[in-house]
Parts: C-alpha cells; structure tokens; sequence
C-alpha cells in the first residue's frame, strides 16, 4: 500500500515536472516565417496549403497540432507560411528541400491639398505636355493601389465615390468585416479592405491589439491612401492651416488597403500575406510606407519587404517604398532592392509660421504648429533652460536642453522657456510636455538641424527657431532686466523659397546591401503634408478648445513621400497600361527635376548641394513622366541575373523563381557586375581609377514617333573623371525600338577618392532622358 503510494506521487511530480519542462520550451516558441519561392506550377492553393502542414509536421513532436502552430499560408503570389516554432524546430525546417529561408518574425516600422500643386508647379516642361486634367482623366478609373499599411477610415471624405465608374470586373479582392467595419464600408472608390490579426497565435499579441478590423486606428494608413488617390474635396484644412483642396495624386485610381500593422509596429508575416493577398486580388500597384530598422537590414531572402515585392513585380504589379525616416547620416535607407521604387522626402514651398515677439516688438521667425492663445503682445518672462536649473542637477547641459527633471517648476512656472535641442536629445513632446506640467506658459526650441519640418504642439505655445535667432534672443535676455515675449499663433505662408528641400529626416545612400545600385530612386514630399486622418470618438486632447477634430492632418515622413510617388506611378500606369514596373520607374525617373523654385539647384537640410545619395534622380515630375522619350527596361531575368552577381547560387533561384528552364548563372557572376542592371541610373563601387569601367544599357523607344534620334545632349561629370558614351547617338525605328549603349568612367587623376556625383542625359530636341551616376573612388 504505501509503496503504490510513493509510485504515485512520484509518478505525479514526474507528471507536473514534465509539463513544467513543456511549458517552459512552448514559452520559447516564436513566429517563424518559412519562404519557400515561387508557387510551383500546377499547384492550387488548397495544395500548398497542405504541403505546408505535412513540412510543419515532420518537425513538429508527436501529437502537436500542424493546423494550430500554423498562422499564416502563403500560396497566392509565393509559397511559404508563417508558424511557431520553437529555434531546434526551425533549424530542422530550415534543412528541408524546397525552403529558400527560415527567419524569426521581424516587426517592421511605420515611415511617419498643396503638395500636388507644388509639384505641378515644378514639373519639367515639354512641347507635348499634357494638361492636368488629362493627366486625371476618367480613363485612370481602372487603376488600383492597393496600400500595406495601418488600415483605413472608410468614412473620410477623401474616399468618397462620387461620379466614379462601377468596380473593375478583374477585382477579385474582398472588403474584410471586422470590429467597427462592414463590408458595406466599401465602395467604388475603397474598393477592397483586408486586415491580418491571428489572435492567440500570436508570440507577440500586443503588436496585435486593435487588429481584428480593416479600420484604421493610429490615422497613418488613411493619410497615405488618400494622399496617393484620394478623392477632391474642397475647402480642407488642418484646423485652419494649409487650407485648400485636398487631392490625391491619382484621383480617379481605386484604392485597396492591406492592414498589416499594429499598435506595436507590422509583423513581417502579415506584411507577406499582404503581397500575398494584393497579387491575388488584382492590384496594379503597390505603395508600402514602412521598412526594417537601419540597424537590422535583413539580406533580400529575409525580408519580408523584398521577397513579396520581388513576386508582385514578377507578376506586372509595381512596388513603391518609403526610403526611411534615419536621415541625414549617410548609408541610412532601407527598402533597397532594385525592383523597388525607393522614395526619399523634400518639403514644399509652404511653411509653417510661429514668430517670437520680444520686448520692444521685435519679431524673431519662428517655424513650428501651435494654436497659442497667449496675448499678441510681449508680456511673458523669458527665462532660458540653463537659468532655471534645479538644485538636484548639476549638468548645465542638459538643463539647457530643458531635458526632463532638470529644471526647477518654481522658476519656470509662468515663463517662456528657452531651450536648446540637438541630435540624439530626449523627444521635444516629451520636453514640451514636462515644461508644460511645471507650469511654463511656452517654450522656444533652439533647432538648426530640423528646419523645414514643423512641429506639432496643437494647443501649447511652442515654436522653433535657429541658432542665429536664438543668438538675438539671448542678447536682449542678458541686456534685459526683465525681458518678456510672447509666442504668435501659426499662420499658413505659401510661396516658401527654396522649395523643395531635401527633408533632414529622409534617409540617405548609398545602399549597403547593393552599393552599385544607385538609391533613393527619386524624391517627393514628405513634410508636413495634408492629408485625410482618423476622428477618434473620444475627446482628443489635441483638438485646439472650441473645435471639432479635424478630419485632415499634417504629417511628416517618407510614409508621406511614398505615396506622392504611387499617385504619380499609378497615373502613368494608366496611360500605358502594357508598361512593365521597370518602364514605369524608369519613366519617373529620367523625367525627374534638379532644380528648386528658384531655378537653384536642389539642396539639403544644411544648405548643400543635394547628391543623386539624397535625392536620386531628382524631384518626381508628374506631368513629364507620361511622357518620357526612352525606358530602360528589366524583367524577371535581370533581376535573376542581378541575385546571380549579389552571390545567390543557381538552385537557390530556381526556388525563388520560376527560372526559365536550364537556366544558369553566368561563370563569371560578380558583385562588379552589379552596374550592368538595366536600371535608369548608375552606380560604380569600389572604382580605383586604375582601370576604365564600362558600363552596359539598352534604351527602349516609347515616344510618338518611331523613328526619332536621340543624341547625348549633356555628360556632366566632376574633373577626377572621364566619361564617354558610345555610340553617342542612337537612331530608332518602327522595326528597331531597342538601343544598346556603353558608358567608359575612366580617371583623370592617378588617385580617386570618394564619391563622384555626375549625369548623362539623351535627347531627340523633344524629351530630355537624364540618367545621373555616383562613382565612388578606393
């Protein structure tokens, strides 16, 4: 008896024991995406759906349930699925044939009316240029956009239907009910909504709250879509601010959002089931204003971004990224790869306006957006951060900083408050607010760095200035026994010069993926930007007293840059329908401006010259991109070819792609080889100078006239360096539609140092088709 005992309770504990180990792995698990190429031929979608199960089960432990470690199938647009899997578990997959890649679910990041005019206003000019009615002409009703992003406010004006057309009949997509969302919220402009929550699958259920709807809870996902096809709607404002016409880009496109993100940020696996979904359902484009972070950039065949982008352009669907927000340290952008369109930010010629006015009425410009009700007059203390240290901190630094807990409340209770703010300080919000909680009546924000980007502070009395106005304030402080000033509401000024800027936020190149690919491809604005935006039912603390929430709002980023270049991409889509992805970016591309609103050239942030690493080829030309001469054209192959030369081996592309059969890498495949991708621009790494570098391109003729000559008009290029082109002129026909051409870079100095920044540009008297180069000297 007492030894059955003893076997029970050992048997017992053996028991509890056990389930403690198996919990203690289960914890362990996490989401793991499984990328298995291209969808096999002859395979349904039920059929991979299976296949995917019966991999997960041959490593998973007997009597685990394949069906609920699995949370997403990709068998649409690629093959692959997302699971949790304990690290042995995925090692083991990871061996499996047939599997390209096994990586642990990355969390991506977000990228956060006049834009449009100002790029009208600044497009190059041709003597066959359409005018901006033509380029919104019904006849672009059948594009669509579909947007990976945070959802969508179905309500918002900016996606009103009216006068549109029925849905296009090759839409296979589907409007997702969800919490607060019905299917009817749909229409013939919002034509499809998706959202990707997977609940108790999740390892990381808080990047899921909120998620069980295509509505947009964050108002990020409704600003983009609305700024790349939003509708007309007059009269539109930022309570007040920047009012005019808000529009999107491509007024007539429909527009199909793709809710992969979440309070936490965007998971790499509903990213893919995005794609997935998107080349599905029938979108012709795709704009996603998100990205990895710069200090984990995954190689192609881990990120989620370049492998679903890789099969959507595959299937004719052209993919738009946001260059990233990491900006203006160099080698900073993401989204890289060269089948992706990757936009950086400028401003526009519309500023933001909040002066300081000092004792005596002497006006200091100000830049930042803030509903002040301080009196017009100067009657408040001034007191600068430095000044009012608490007892408790020591560091005149950070208290000039006006960093959190370092500044006495006594002193600053009642006061503007004068503080400085550099790189790699504590958030302005957060300082704001802390200045705001010990009772200071405003605060003056002393910042070189940020100009050109307004700040929001909604109702609280804060403005930016620069380091040479700052220099004003503090002399009359210090000749001042009790200086007072005051802090002017905003107000809209338009015209602004020099615009546009390149944004001091918008991350620059060269790529450190694939540096003899030239990136950011284009630019486009991104900075304080209107938009259509989310009314939260709650009472917003930001709503300025005695007003409702706005249902527009300006944001900056290049999330707000992407979708200008989607607009633009969309509209030349649909005058050229039978144009490939490649052809598209090339037409916006070539077409691209150098110049600002003062017939300058474009500059940075600092005032420098901006470089093809800031801007690429330039400011997007909406207008001259439906027409642009020439393309240079990629597909498929090239891109194979260009994954041979990057080092990825021959079996391992024919998974990734459906390789046409025998396909091999060339013997002699080398990163050097890169600069040969037919792409619209040009980049040459590690150039010693030593020898020359030639330079592969084929032009293809998209203009009117089938026998047109193109002459090379302009070859700008700095004194270290020698380019030719050959032949110079190229002469096309009806029966001759591509041209093949070299580009020699040789030195003319026995050293080469740095990078070297230049351009080519053919002309036929008509169109002007620019390629710029950034040659970076060993």
């Amino acid at each position: 008896m007492k030894g059955s005992v003893v076997i029970s309770l050992f048997l017992l504990l053996w028991s509890l024991a056990l389930q403690q180990l198996m919990g203690v792995q289960e914890a362990k698990r996490e989401v793991y995406v499984i990328y298995m190429g291209a969808v096999p031929v002859d395979s349904s979608g039920d059929m991979l759906r299976e296949n995917h199960l019966q991999l997960l089960s041959s490593v998973l432990r007997r009597g685990q349930s394949p069906e609920k470690t699995l949370i997403w199938s990709y068998r649409h647009g690629f093959s692959g699925f997302a699971a949790r899997l304990s690290e042995e578990e995925a090692l083991s997959i990871s061996e499996k044939a047939g599997v390209v890649s096994v990586f642990v679910d990355p969390i991506y990041q977000l990228h956060t009316t006049r834009s449009w005019d100002f790029l009208r206003q600044t497009s190059l000019e041709t003597d066959s240029e359409p005018d901006e009615e033509a380029a919104s002409s019904p006849q672009t009703s059948d594009t669509i956009i579909g947007f990976l992003d945070t959802g969508v406010w179905p309500e918002s004006s900016s996606f009103d239907d009216k006068e549109m057309g029925a849905v296009p009949r090759r839409w296979k997509g589907v409007c997702m009910a969800g919490s607060n969302f019905s299917a009817s919220s749909c229409n013939k402009k919002l034509i499809g909504a998706r959202y990707y929550s997977s609940d108790d699958d999740m390892a990381t259920p808080t990047a899921w709250l909120s998620g069980d709807s295509p509505r947009d809870a964050s108002g990020h996902g409704t600003h983009t879509a609305s700024t790349a096809a939003g509708s007309l709607v007059t009269d539109a404002s930022y309570y007040g601010l920047a009012r005019g016409t808000a529009k999107g880009g491509s007024t007539s496109s429909r527009i199909a959002v793709y809710r992969v993100c979440f309070e936490d940020g965007c998971p790499g696996s509903a990213i893919l089931a995005g794609f997935d979904d998107a080349i599905s359902d029938g979108v012709d484009l795709i704009s996603v204003s998100l990205g990895a972070s710069v200090f984990n950039r995954p190689d192609f065949a881990d990120d989620p971004i370049a492998i679903g982008a890789f099969h959507a352009v595959a299937k004719g669907i052209m993919v738009v990224c946001s260059a990233g927000n990491d900006g203006p340290s160099s080698a900073s952008l993401v989204n890289t790869a060269p089948w992706i369109l990757t936009v950086a930010a400028t401003t526009i010629d519309r500023g933001f306006e909040s002066d300081v006015v000092l004792g005596g009425n002497k006006a200091i410009k100000g830049e930042a957006i803030n509903f002040s009700s301080l009196h017009k007059s100067p009657v408040y203390p001034l007191i600068y951060g430095e000044a009012a240290k608490s007892n408790s901190s020591s560091d005149d630094g950070s208290a000039s900083h006006c960093d959190l807990g370092t500044l006495d409340a006594n002193k600053i209770r009642g006061n503007i408050v004068l503080c400085n703010h550099s790189r790699g300080d504590f958030s302005k919000t957060a300082r704001t607010d802390g200045l705001k909680s010990s009772g200071a009546v405003g605060a003056i924000w002393i910042n070189d760095m940020e100009r050109g980007v307004a700040d929001i502070y909604n109702s609280f009395p804060a403005t930016q200035i620069s380091s040479q106005a700052a220099d004003e304030i503090l002399s009359y402080m210090n000749s001042t026994k009790n200086p007072v000033g005051t802090i002017l509401a905003t107000v809209t000024v338009t015209k602004y010069r020099p615009a546009p800027v390149v944004a001091y936020f918008s991350s620059r190149g060269p790529s450190t993926q694939a540096s003899d690919i030239l990136k950011p491809d284009v630019a486009a604005p991104g900075v304080n930007i209107l938009a259509a935006w989310i009314l939260e039912e709650e009472e917003d603390k930001d709503v300025p007293p005695g007003q409702k929430p706005s249902p527009f709002k300006l944001d900056s980023g290049t999330s707000m840059s992407c979708p200008h270049v989607a607009g633009v991409a969309a509209t030349v889509k649909a005058w050229n329908p039978s144009w490939s992805p490649a052809a598209i970016r090339s037409a916006i591309m070539t077409t691209a401006t150098q110049v600002n609103n003062d017939k300058a050239p474009l500059t940075t942030e600092s005032g420098s010259t901006a470089t093809p690493y800031d801007v690429g080829a330039g400011e997007v030309s909406p207008t001259a991109a439906l027409q642009p001469g020439l393309v240079y054209e990629a597909g498929p192959e090239d891109y194979f070819r260009f994954l041979c030369n990057y080092g990825y081996p021959p079996a391992k592309l024919r998974l990734i792609a459906d390789t046409p059969e025998g396909f091999k890498c060339p013997e002699n495949s080398s990163k050097e080889l890169i600069s040969d991708l037919n792409y619209p621009s040009i980049a040459i790494s590690n150039f010693t100078g030593k020898e020359r570098k030639v330079v592969n391109r084929i032009a293809t003729n998209v203009g009117a006239e089938e026998d047109a000559t193109y002459a090379v008009s302009v070859v700008k290029s700095p004194p270290e360096l020698d380019v030719q082109v050959a032949p110079n002129k190229l002469h096309f026909s009806k029966n001759t539609t591509k041209l093949s051409y070299q580009v020699i870079f040789s030195a003319t100095k026995a050293s080469v140092k740095g990078d070297l920044f230049g351009s080519i540009t053919w002309s036929d008297g008509i169109h002007r088709v620019r390629s710029p180069f950034a040659v970076r000297g060993i």
